[in-house]
């Protein structure tokens, strides 16, 4: 059965989450033991699987179509352009695929296990973006030791932050989504099918600066424009990026927006044991 629905102070779900916390360690070891489970190359899937989408796009984008950046430096090329936030956008769909399914695929364990179902997203989101993360890692070093130009400040500070803050934004969405695939089963397989129309409306293939000025007031307005672009500009050396002031702001907005998604999850929560 599920934990009995809080009452009471709005801080009592969070003081139950976190006396839970050792749930979270097991169920984080369970992602990681089953992804690539009987898969011969294993964890290597985290670093193979992206290398294989960027080279698919550099090999369009930057071979047939020839693109060529604005703001790019003189012979820097597209596919180290693209590697900054492919990774990050690749671990925010997979997160939020994986933790909306979540609650659902453990349906055994949530009726039969009293703990808060919250920590099955915050394992499965975690878990994702542990994963890109090592990976994106591996990438940019990989590229930097084979000529690629970045400007080391810059990305050494704040690709924690960026990485960070969409850590966040994926945990308040997936803890939304979850709750919503226990009552709604389309929300999972729909996923698919809408977060590639997110990416196209997000500067992860192409620079806010492309954009016909008639839309780039509303690609700016998506919240992953604020956390790409900058990114992008301060590994690059093509801006300042985030000064601390701003990286403050937006890691309290999107922490808040993490804690909007908690809340609603346990609003949700106490009949996901009919639901199921």
């Amino acid at each position: 059965m599920t934990a009995p629905h809080p009452s009471g102070s709005p801080w009592q779900p969070l003081r139950r989450a976190w006396a839970q916390r050792h749930v979270l360690r097991a169920l984080l070891w369970r992602q990681w033991r089953d992804r690539y489970a009987g898969s011969a190359l294993g964890l290597a899937w985290a670093v193979l699987q992206p290398l294989a989408q960027l080279a698919v796009y550099a090999l369009v984008f930057q071979w047939v179509f020839q693109v060529r950046l604005p703001q790019a430096a003189p012979g820097q090329p597209y596919v180290v352009w693209l590697a900054l936030t492919l990774w990050p956008w690749l671990a925010l769909q997979d997160a939020l695929v994986r933790g909306a399914g979540a609650v659902v695929q453990q349906a055994a364990l949530v009726q039969k296990v009293a703990f808060s179902s919250a920590w099955l997203v915050v394992a499965a989101v975690g878990a994702a973006f542990a994963l890109h993360a090592v990976g994106h890692a591996v990438v940019l070093a990989v590229l930097w030791a084979l000529g690629a130009r970045f400007s080391g400040w810059g990305l050494l500070w704040q690709w924690p932050l960026v990485w960070l803050a969409l850590l966040l934004v994926a945990l308040g969405a997936a803890f939304w989504l979850a709750a919503a695939q226990v009552y709604v089963r389309d929300i999972e397989p729909l996923l698919p099918q809408v977060l590639p129309l997110l990416m196209y409306a997000s500067p992860v293939l192409y620079p806010l600066a492309l954009v016909p000025a008639a839309l780039q007031p509303v690609v700016a307005a998506n919240p992953l424009t604020g956390l790409l672009e900058p990114l992008r500009a301060a590994a690059l050396g093509l801006g300042p990026g985030w000064s601390a002031s701003q990286a403050a702001l937006a890691l309290a907005l999107c922490a808040g927006w993490a804690a909007l998604g908690w809340w609603g999850f346990d609003r949700l929560s106490a009949d996901f044991e009919d639901a199921l």
